[in-house]
């Protein structure tokens, strides 16, 4: 990591080889077919990185359901990562991100009427989804899977943060990066995401040519786009109407951005360049809030300046703070989430829509 003092990295640099050895001595494994990679009889697309955290893997899941959902029967498979729970388990409306995991709980919530389930065993996980009498899917998306190559998807996209420059960067726990990037080669599409509204044909180029895909893989870029507010609890059992909120209504305001994600910068700044006091608030990628956070996000609440002022946080700690127990009840009233979208840039979406449906029909 850039922020990482020199001395740190210096120290972590035996680390960093031995887990580079593990890395590329199991991906040759793979590659030699000593290790070997299951296919499956139906379509298995798989979506991952190449670094730790924060590349936008689950609003491009929900794109490709939103896309793929009137076509095919689907199956979205997460290992759950951080749920309470353990093996297979479909995800159910009972559940909760700490059966879960916070992200499979997200996308059921979105998508009630699409199979969501839960394993960190993906070829088991795979196998039961098929075993379903009536609703086996016919299409499987795998989240962050890139990695796990004991499943051979039928289509591999990755995605890259327009904003990490892994041609910088270095192996883990030194930099960022799950595996060198000559490893990209396995992908068949990647998506540059997080990409700035700003962006110019050069710019891209310019990017293209740092990351130097392979001729057979295709390339697309896309930004952030943020929904409306939404408030996080119910209205009141007055039956008032919930206030609704834009971000133009609080531009003279404050607004605590409170986060629990691998990369909050891109969320804060956004927040930053349409409201005039933001105070940020961030704890870990799928923090578990406690008790003791909820006071100090309270305490730091309290001390905004701004007479307007509310709190904002992400989608994916909405789910994590709705059902919370101690959450306090002079906030409800306060707290709003901003859903997250992706956009494709500059007509990518249909390159990789064609992209996408040649490898879904290649035969193999």
């Amino acid at each position: 990591m850039k922020n990482k003092p020199l001395i740190l990295k210096v120290l972590l640099w035996p680390f960093s080889m031995v887990y580079g050895l593990c890395v590329c001595v199991r991906n040759w494994l793979f590659d030699r077919g000593i290790l070997s990679s299951e296919k499956f009889d139906l379509p298995i697309v798989s979506v991952g990185n190449i670094t730790v955290g924060g590349t936008g893997k689950t609003p491009f899941t929900e794109y490709l359901i939103r896309w793929l959902k009137d076509q095919y029967r689907l199956g979205v498979l997460s290992r759950g990562y951080k749920r309470s729970t353990s093996g297979f388990r479909i995800v159910k409306e009972k559940d909760t991100p700490d059966t879960v995991g916070d992200e499979p709980f997200q996308i059921k919530r979105k998508f009630p009427d699409v199979t969501v389930a839960v394993d960190a065993d993906r070829r088991r996980g795979i196998k039961s989804l098929m075993k379903m009498e009536g609703k086996s899917p016919e299409l499987i998306l795998l989240d962050d899977a890139f990695q796990h190559r004991y499943v051979h998807p039928k289509v591999s996209i990755l995605l890259v943060d327009y904003n990490r420059n892994i041609a910088e960067d270095h192996l883990l726990p030194v930099g960022m990066m799950r595996e060198p990037k000559r490893s990209m080669k396995r992908a068949d599409i990647i998506v540059v995401t997080k990409c700035p509204d700003s962006i110019t044909p050069m710019d891209m180029r310019l990017f293209r040519k740092h990351l130097n895909p392979y001729p057979y893989q295709t390339l697309c870029f896309t930004r952030l786009a943020y929904g409306e507010l939404q408030p996080l609890f119910p209205s009141p059992k007055s039956g008032k109407s919930k206030k609704k909120m834009t971000l133009a209504d609080l531009s003279d305001g404050g607004v605590l951005a409170l986060t629990g994600i691998a990369s909050p910068a891109p969320f804060v700044e956004y927040l930053k360049s349409n409201v005039s006091e933001v105070s940020a608030c961030s704890f870990g990628d799928h923090h578990a809030f406690s008790a003791s956070d909820l006071k100090k996000i309270e305490k730091q609440f309290d001390s905004l300046e701004s007479q307007k002022r509310y709190i904002i946080t992400t989608e994916k700690d909405a789910v994590r703070l709705m059902d919370h127990p101690d959450f306090p009840n002079a906030l409800k009233s306060k707290i709003y989430y901003l859903p997250l979208s992706i956009d494709f840039m500059r007509g990518d979406d249909a390159l990789f829509a064609e992209s996408f449906m040649d490898l879904l029909h290649k035969k193999n």
